[in-house]
């Protein structure tokens, strides 16, 4: 890129940020560029990055100016079109008839009355034990097996959890240029395994499965397209806000506390934890054209990526922005699930999610808290959580 020096040369700040320290803690390199450079060119990521709230919101509702719908989005090339890369009319031909249904009344109530049921019986199995790792024992098996329930699909879910994570293995092999340009074999045999276990939900029918009614409104390749990115989003995304609200709660023994005295406030520590380490940290948006933002003039096909950790704790947004606060006014402005047309489609179900299993760990396992002896901080450029959560408590 010719104009790179004058680029580094200008943002200074950015020029020196690293991926260690975006994939470690990333939060004090944020405050920094959010009061300097809110809009800064970061060599390390190879694009612009936006830490400024407002900003945030401009780039996320804008689809005239900065798009998804581009070559370099690398999940299309292994999953094909979805509501995940396209915008405009295309983006809502997709994702609408997955939108009604989450929306309408009787799957959202039967959905969040599974997820409750299936967090209890999870924590139950846990607690005997004393001690546990959460991330897999807990909540990425309550994200899976919602996730299973949501699509209808007649599948172990171990075999689920691997063209998962073969899926999202090949995304990132094209994300990675070292790696060379062609979908691995392993990626394309997983989604086509996975698109034959979603064609068979689609002919089983049945009020189970959300896929069922989709297929009215879209062909059966867009169907699974969109099934993947859905299996992305409340696998990954979900696990993390688990993880993360309990890893913020834990920290601090007068939230445990006073959430063990008043159950509704595990929506708060949702909330505030969401708020404090969305699970999906940032999301990546093309420039359409040249156009000048916060101070930067961004070339048309720049990425743009957009940091929500860093928009979440501006302090023009909230108050002592640092501090894990329950009692925060208005917690709901944060853009843990962006703004915009690519609002996050299962934003609800995630949040019930989350605090069915906050809910369940504090009224079952007397004495919750993390192990001091295996550090549990979240870690991640892109998607934020503990590589492992272990805790402890007191049995009888």
């Amino acid at each position: 890129m010719t104009h790179r020096p004058q680029r580094e040369a200008q943002f200074p700040l950015g020029a020196s940020v690293t991926v260690a320290e975006l994939e470690q803690d990333p939060h004090p390199v944020l405050r920094r560029l959010r009061a300097a450079e809110p809009v800064s060119w970061l060599p390390a990521l190879d694009g612009w990055l936006v830490t400024r709230a407002d900003l945030a919101a401009q780039v996320l509702r804008g689809p005239g100016a900065f798009t998804v719908d581009h070559p370099r989005f690398t999940t299309a090339r292994v999953v094909g079109p979805s509501m995940l890369s396209l915008d405009g009319t295309a983006h809502r031909h997709h994702r609408d008839p997955f939108d009604r249904p989450l929306r309408s009344g009787e799957p959202g109530a039967r959905l969040a009355a599974f997820a409750a049921a299936e967090a209890a019986r999870l924590v139950a199995a846990l607690a005997p034990d004393g001690a546990a790792e959460l991330r897999r024992g807990l909540a990425g098996e309550l994200a899976v097996g919602v996730m299973v329930e949501v699509l209808g699909l007649d599948v172990d879910r171990s075999q689920l959890l691997a063209w998962y994570d073969a899926i999202v293995a090949g995304v990132s092999a094209l994300a990675d240029t070292a790696s060379g340009n062609t979908v691995p074999a392993s990626a394309q045999t997983a989604f086509a395994e996975l698109g034959d276990c979603v064609l068979a939900a689609i002919a089983r029918g049945g009020h189970a499965s959300l896929l069922g009614t989709a297929a009215g409104g879209l062909t059966d390749a867009e169907v699974v397209s969109n099934a993947a990115v859905l299996l992305f989003g409340g696998i990954e995304t979900t696990e993390g806000m688990i993880c993360n609200a309990v890893w913020y709660l834990l920290r601090d023994p007068a939230a445990v506390a006073a959430v063990t005295s008043d159950p509704a406030l595990a929506e708060a520590v949702v909330e505030e934890s969401l708020r404090l380490e969305p699970a999906a940290a940032v999301v990546d948006r093309y420039a359409t054209a040249d156009i000048r933002l916060g101070g930067a003039q961004i070339s048309e096909g720049d990425l743009v990526t957009v940091s929500l950790a860093g928009a979440n704790r501006d302090p023009a947004l909230f108050t002592d922005p640092d501090r894990f606060d329950l009692r925060r006014p208005a917690v709901r402005r944060h853009l843990a699930f962006a703004v915009g047309p690519h609002f996050c489609l299962g934003a609800q179900l995630a949040r019930q999610e989350a605090r069915a299993a906050v809910t369940e760990l504090l009224a079952r396992l007397p004495g919750l808290r993390l192990d001091p002896g295996r550090p549990s901080a979240p870690h991640g450029l892109v998607f934020r959580k503990p590589r492992s959560l272990h805790v402890r408590w007191e049995t009888p």
